[in-house]
């Protein structure tokens, strides 16, 4: 896969994984807010957009 110019990090394609849909996420946005692999998050719907926030209990 070929390296996205620095003007266009945050550029992501939506990707089919059997019934779901994902979209990854930076390297280093997941390195500033310390989340890991498998972690839980919240996924809300705010008018045409999405916030993914940590998941606490």
């Amino acid at each position: 896969m070929a390296r996205r110019r620095l003007n266009q990090k945050e550029i992501r394609k939506i990707t089919k994984n059997g019934n779901s849909y994902s979209v990854s996420i930076p390297i280093e946005v997941l390195k500033e807010l310390k989340w890991r692999e498998k972690q839980k998050v919240i996924v809300k719907k705010k008018g045409r957009n999405l916030i993914i926030s940590d998941w606490k209990k």
